[in-house]
């Protein structure tokens, strides 16, 4: 039984009068400490999908069981919660606060977190973070003098620091060239190990999968193909 359990999950839109079937049942069981990675043409799915499994849009039908509970049946208030405590979300760009400073990144995810933590602890917290994903040096600096490849780790550095269950993302590769995608994918893979969180991540770049425990292969809103990847 995976840790994230997603069945029969199904997302229809009404456009006009014509019904539009955009996930058609989906069943998949995501562990902790590993990657699965979702692909497939445009339109597929997967972007939906993983919206759905992180709270961002409800299903239409079917359930997204996180620990114990169904997410499918609970109120706005009650995802948001889960979405600011329990889970992370790493994007195709940065999208950091551009009058903030690295540490005031994080600070400001640790207070939207609602972390129990005093001032000197998140300090502490900070500074373990940055170390993981080798940005102490940059502590102080704003987004506008960060490097792309920077700006992703710290990222990433926000989307880890409040220690969430399950990690989301999407194409956090994309917007990279070839070196600093394949260091941030190491980065990811490497955290999904080292803290055991439950990373679900969409991608286009075949070469990124080679980063991934399992590859789940969709088309037309189903999954055709579901693989676990040669490490």
């Amino acid at each position: 039984m995976g840790f994230f359990t997603i069945n029969e999950v199904k997302k229809e839109f009404i456009n006009g009068e014509v019904k539009e079937e955009i996930l058609k049942g989906i069943n998949l069981s995501l562990k902790k400490g590993e990657i699965t990675a979702l692909v497939g043409a445009s339109g597929s799915g997967k972007s939906t999908l993983l919206t759905i499994a992180a709270g961002l849009q409800p299903a239409s039908n079917g359930q997204i069981i996180f620990e114990g509970k169904n997410m499918n049946t609970m109120n706005q208030e009650q995802i948001r919660k889960i979405r600011a405590s329990k889970f992370g979300f790493v994007f195709q760009y940065a999208h950091l606060v551009p009058f903030l400073t690295v540490e005031e990144q994080l600070l400001l995810m640790l207070d939207v977190s609602e972390s129990k933590l005093k001032k000197y602890e998140q300090k502490k917290e900070i500074e373990k973070i940055l170390k993981l994903v080798e940005m102490v040096h940059r502590k102080n600096a704003f987004p506008s003098s960060l490097s792309g490849g920077e700006k992703q780790r710290i990222a990433i550095a926000r989307a880890i620091i409040h220690k969430p269950k399950v990690l989301f993302a999407d194409e956090p590769s994309a917007s990279l060239d070839s070196k600093r995608s394949k260091d941030v994918m190491s980065l990811i893979r490497d955290l999904t190990k080292t803290l055991n969180i439950t990373t679900l991540m969409v991608t286009h770049d075949k070469e990124m999968l080679s980063y991934a425990d399992h590859i789940i292969k969709m088309s037309d809103g189903l999954i055709l193909q579901n693989e676990d990847s040669i490490l």
